[in-house]
Order: structure tokens, then C-alpha cells, then sequence
């Protein structure tokens, strides 16, 4: 056993307080730009933890940007090296399936004003800032054992892709020391008791619009005097997968989604605009310029062709940069990782399909990043399915991120608590 897992098996906290503390906040998610209560929980059990510990110089600070970010400091005999951890908080506007004994039932006001949303942890949010704060009390524990400053980040906004961004220019960096390296996980659908990293592109870059597509309404009965929005959405839609299909090498890989078409409120009425909602992923620059300039292309070709009275709107909603790990910091976090983890690390994990913002922290400020990503599956279901069809079984019958069924076990704390804390002891103690 390394000296690090020594230091994180030693140290590692009990875990059961977690678990509760995880059920709670999986009851109570709230929609991004609003996690109020979920950082004033942050900040509450931080204040606990810290006053058991005045021997470290701590310090919590609140609404960063005014956004209800937090971040917390540990610093343990030396200003540097400087680790970020970084924990996201915010739920999804999904209503949960999962039948647990503690589901969320939570609803909230939306604030793009479009009402009432059921509201879930669909994402695995919960699981990240209960590991980063079991990892906050291992560091702790095991002060005598590293030398260093730790910042604590829990990020408003992640699903928007604009919480990290909205830290930095809320002046995260005035707050809190400047750190050498940023460290962040994530939990997923792959089977609980796994855990893994890869260098390079981590995860995709993405680009959501809305786009309205012009037209002139009339009556059903009389289309000749009309220009249809829908028929023109139509081909619009059928365009756009042309894209990743006919366009793209095939040893690249880039997505264009259509999530929403919304169009008309009566069937004897054409209306007059179609609104589509466009998702589009990529994981190369110049792919993504090729997948955009081509966005752009189709749409005005589909809307002239049609005679549109207006070419569409395209109307950026997020986007998130691409997330890559440092060649050389992922290396030290490699060693590490795999001499704790030992068969359940791989060092070269697949390429993750969502996006994610939290290499903002770190490129914001010209520091290098690493990522890991972590199980969340019943490894008992996992099995069985993978016996019934293979692959293809494990496809279809595992809940996935933002999924309304997405459950993960709560053997999966371990791993993002032993995750964050190895990835920042890493960097911390001295060889």
C-alpha cells in the first residue's frame, strides 16, 4: 500500500453521517442560480467541521458572484501548492421515478419565468459535494500528513454552464489564493466501485441555440397563402443530421440534437414562427467550428428555400468549452489512483458524452486541470443485465445521467470521498 493510501485509508472518515447528509440533499435539490439552502448546508457543515480543527487556518466565503457559490480554504503549514477541489450544486428541472425512501417531491419557480418545475438531483450533484466534504474531513484528519492550501469550491449552475464563469467574474479569485491545479469528479452511470481518468479531452464541448424559424400564418384550410414554419422545421430538422452523418470524419464524433420543436396552438391555424431548441457536441475546435458553420448554413438555405419572409433567429441559451486534462498533473494523480484503487482504476477511461464548465476554474487563471469520473450502478444490476444481453442489455437497462431513475449506490461516496481526497493529496505530500 502507498504511503498516500495509507494516509486516505487511515484518515477516511466514517461514512454513514454522509449518507444521511447525502439523502438530505438528494430530497432537497434546488434549479441552478438558486441553490440558497443547498450552499447554506455547504457553509453549515463546513463551520462544524472547521471548529473542531483550529490548529488549520480555515475560512468560508458566501455568495460569490453573487450567485450562491461557495468556497472554503484549509490552510495547513504553507501557502502552496495550492489544489482546487471543485463540487457542483444544482438539480434538474426533472421529476424523480426512482421510487426511493427519499425522493425528491421538490418543486420550484423556474427564472426564465416559465413556472412551477419538479425538481431532482438527477445529475449526481448531491454525491459530489458529499464526497468533497468527507474529503474535506480526511484532509483534516490527516493534516499532519500534507503540506499546502486547499480551496473548497462548491459551483452554482453547472447545468447552465455558466456557474463557473459566473465565479470567476464575481471574483472567486480575490477570495480565495490562485491554486496550482484544479481537481474535479463526477459521478456516472458506469458500475459503482469504479473509477477512472484519461489525459487529454475529457469531456465535449456544447453549444445549445434556440432557433425560430419564420413564416406567415394563415388559415389550415388555405396553405397557398401561407408560408408554414413546421413544413420548414421539418426539413430544417432532417438537414441538421446530416451534419454528424455526411459531414464529419467518422473517426471524429460531434452530435446535433434537436430537444424541442414548439410550434402553433390550434390545428386549423399555420402558425407563424416554429421555435426548435438545438444541442451540438464536439470534441475538437476545429470540429466544432465545422459543425456550427454548417448549423448556420442549413438553416438559412431551408428557410430560403421555403420563401421565408425573415431568415431564423439562432440564439445561443449555454455553452460549455472543452473539458481536457493536464498531461502531466492527470500523470501524479495516475500514480496515485492506481496504487489506492488498484483494479477498479483505469487510466485510460472512455471519453465522458456530457459537458461540463469546470475546467473554466482552472483556464480562467492559466492553471492546469485534471478530472476523474466515478460509478454510480448497482454493480448487481449492472451484472445481470450484462448476462441477459451483453453491451447492449447494460445500454438499454441502466438509468443514465438525467435520467428521472438515476440512483446511484451509496458504496459510490467512497470512491468520489477517496477520489477527491487522492487527488489532492497528490499534489500535497512530499515524496
Amino acid at each position: 500500500m502507498s504511503k498516500i493510501s495509507q494516509i486516505i485509508t487511515a484518515h477516511r472518515p466514517a461514512l454513514e453521517p454522509y449518507e444521511a447528509l447525502y439523502k438530505h440533499l438528494h430530497q432537497t435539490p434546488e434549479l441552478s442560480f438558486q441553490e440558497r439552502e443547498t450552499a447554506a448546508k455547504m457553509r453549515e457543515h463546513l463551520s462544524a467541521l472547521f471548529a473542531r480543527f483550529p490548529q488549520l487556518a480555515t475560512a468560508i466565503h458566501s455568495d460569490i458572484g453573487g450567485s450562491h457559490g461557495l468556497a472554503a480554504t484549509i490552510r495547513n503549514r504553507a501557502d502552496s501548492p495550492v489544489v482546487l477541489l471543485r463540487a457542483d450544486m444544482d438539480g434538474l428541472p426533472v421529476r424523480e421515478q426512482t421510487g426511493l425512501p427519499y425522493a425528491s417531491t421538490k418543486t420550484m419557480r423556474a427564472l426564465d419565468g416559465s413556472g412551477d418545475k419538479p425538481v431532482m438531483h438527477a445529475c449526481g450533484h448531491d454525491a459530489h459535494m458529499t464526497s468533497l466534504l468527507a474529503a474535506a474531513e480526511l484532509l483534516c484528519n490527516a493534516a499532519a500528513e500534507w503540506e499546502g492550501t486547499v480551496v473548497l469550491c462548491f459551483q452554482p449552475a453547472e447545468e447552465l454552464g455558466k456557474g463557473a464563469q459566473a465565479m470567476v467574474e464575481g471574483g472567486l479569485y480575490d477570495r480565495v489564493p490562485v491554486p496550482d491545479v484544479v481537481v474535479g469528479g463526477h459521478i456516472t452511470s458506469l458500475k459503482a466501485g469504479t473509477i477512472g481518468t484519461r489525459r487529454g479531452t475529457v469531456a465535449s464541448a456544447a453549444d445549445s441555440y434556440n432557433l425560430t424559424i419564420h413564416g406567415r400564418s394563415g388559415h389550415a384550410s388555405q396553405p397557398h397563402r401561407t408560408c408554414d414554419p413546421i413544413v420548414t422545421a421539418a426539413h430544417t430538422i432532417t438537414r441538421l443530421q446530416t451534419i454528424a452523418a455526411r459531414e464529419i470524419d467518422p473517426q471524429d464524433a460531434a452530435v446535433v440534437s434537436v430537444g424541442y420543436v414548439r410550434a402553433g396552438d390550434a390545428v386549423n391555424i399555420i402558425p407563424g414562427t416554429a421555435d426548435l431548441g438545438l444541442d451540438v457536441r464536439s470534441f475538437t475546435p476545429a470540429t466544432r467550428a465545422r459543425v456550427l458553420a454548417a448549423i448556420r448554413r442549413i438553416i438559412d438555405a431551408e428557410s430560403a428555400a421555403a420563401g421565408a419572409p425573415a431568415p431564423p433567429d439562432l440564439v445561443e441559451t449555454r455553452t460549455f468549452p472543452l473539458l481536457v486534462n493536464d498531461e502531466a498533473e492527470t500523470a501524479k494523480v495516475e500514480e496515485v489512483f492506481k496504487a489506492h484503487f488498484g483494479a477498479d482504476y483505469d487510466a485510460d477511461a472512455r471519453r465522458l458524452g456530457f459537458s461540463e464548465d469546470c475546467g473554466i476554474l482552472a483556464t480562467s487563471v492559466g492553471k492546469p486541470g485534471v478530472f476523474f469520473s466515478y460509478g454510480g450502478t448497482d454493480p448487481e444490476l449492472w451484472d445481470r443485465l450484462e448476462r441477459e444481453g451483453g453491451e447492449e442489455r447494460v445500454l438499454e437497462g441502466v438509468p443514465v445521467n438525467h435520467s428521472a431513475f438515476f440512483a446511484p449506490k451509496l458504496e459510490a461516496l467512497r470512491y468520489g470521498t477517496d477520489g477527491y481526497a487522492g487527488g489532492a493529496l497528490a499534489f500535497l505530500v512530499k515524496a
